[in-house]
């Protein structure tokens, strides 16, 4: 009898480490949130200085890279102070922002060799962007500031999810591309969050969550990515990240993830990361 190849494990502790820091946005994209974000949400159980340790002991366990995530996490109270403490322990950095606003002071943070931008954009059309964001204004102020970044040299990808029949995706990807940018990802809306249609399972992940990365929820929890969430597996705040990945409840839930293939419909954003846009199982793009 001849036995198929085992597949190759998946490592304990992922290297791309994405951090919910905050569920307020100036955005609510009712159709599409993943992690329910709105201008009157709260930012969690886990403070500034909860944040600070659990970066260090990121670094501490082996992972490479972090993503600041939301909601918008330029919102968060402590966002520069956590940017610098994550640069301090080595770690890349990668801000996934709705750039509807921009502090001067960010800009200059995120010109650091080691920060990266991530943003998402709906359609080259005013009116079809801010279907989804239901925020007016939203697209030319996230336009103008993709053009910026573009300008600044600073690294960007943009991730853009179909959210309804017959919005203008194809055109807004040419139009990004037009504009400068180099990473263009695309996606659907999966069942997760405000895009829920039906009870959320790992058939509506991309295959890549659990693969070298894993989310950290706004009060500690541990989940596979931003939008497997559903799929808790230890907190971070009560327990340490080293005893989340080292235990058997992370190894049977990443074991339970059909694995991204070929044919899988998430085009991966980075060598690390998929895209949120709804869809952090395959890009960093939700607001």
């Amino acid at each position: 009898m001849t036995l198929a190849p085992e597949a190759p494990a998946r490592a304990t502790v992922p290297e791309f480490l994405e951090l919910e820091l905050t569920q307020r946005c100036q955005l609510t994209c009712p159709s599409l949130c993943y992690a329910k974000a709105g201008p009157t949400e709260g930012h969690g159980e886990m403070t500034g200085d909860d944040w600070k340790r659990l970066i260090s002991d990121a670094a501490a366990i082996g992972v490479k890279k972090v993503q600041f995530i939301g909601g918008e996490p330029t919102m968060h109270p402590d966002f520069e102070a956590l940017v610098h403490r994550a640069l301090a322990e080595g770690l890349g950095v990668q801000v996934y922002s709705n750039l509807y606003r921009v502090k001067h002071e960010h800009w200059e943070l995120f010109q650091h060799p080691k920060v990266s931008l991530a943003t998402s954009y709906y359609s080259d059309v005013a009116e079809e962007h801010e279907r989804v964001t239901a925020r007016r204004g939203s697209h030319a102020a996230t336009r103008a500031n993709i053009v910026q970044a573009v300008e600044r040299g600073i690294p960007l990808q943009v991730g853009i999810v179909e959210v309804f029949e017959g919005q203008r995706t194809a055109e807004a990807r040419e139009e990004l591309l037009g504009l400068g940018v180099r990473r263009v990802n695309t996606d659907r809306v999966r069942s997760v969050g405000r895009g829920e249609v039906h009870i959320p399972s790992v058939d509506d992940l991309c295959g890549g969550c659990a693969d070298g990365r894993a989310a950290v929820m706004t009060d500690g929890t541990v989940t596979p990515c931003v939008l497997g969430r559903f799929l808790q597996t230890g907190n971070a705040k009560t327990d340490g990240l080293a005893e989340v990945f080292g235990g058997q409840l992370w190894a049977d839930t990443a074991a339970s993830i059909p694995r991204r293939t070929a044919s899988s419909d998430c085009t991966p954003a980075d060598s690390n990361d998929c895209d949120p846009a709804n869809t952090e199982a395959c890009d960093p793009a939700y607001d």
